[in-house]
């Protein structure tokens, strides 16, 4: 091959690879950039959600450490009330009242 040709065509493919390498270099960064949003907003969510679990265990540890309130008591209240629910036993609030009147 002539050295000659050579020339012409080296000095057309030096702006090619210019353009193409710098144009990599933008999708890289854009890339970058929308993998920075995304592990932005997954932080944000993650702290909300942690942020709601430390409030709800504060309530709970307030219940639990609150020395008038019995823990027991509540449920067996609440297994008792569960219990009448579902065998459908006891007596409709609507038809004590139409007894009384």
């Amino acid at each position: 091959m002539d050295p000659a040709l050579l020339i012409p065509i080296l000095a057309l493919s030096i702006p090619i690879v210019a353009i193409w390498t710098k144009h990599q270099q933008k999708l890289a960064e854009m890339n970058i950039q929308t993998t920075a949003q995304a592990t932005a907003e997954q932080a944000a969510q993650y702290a909300s959600k942690v942020q709601q679990l430390e409030d709800r265990v504060q309530v709970l540890e307030r219940i639990v450490t609150d020395k008038g309130y019995d823990v027991a008591t509540q449920i067996e209240a609440l297994r008792d009330q569960r219990r009448v629910d579902d065998e459908g036993t006891g007596v409709p609030l609507g038809t004590l009242n139409r007894e009384k009147a």
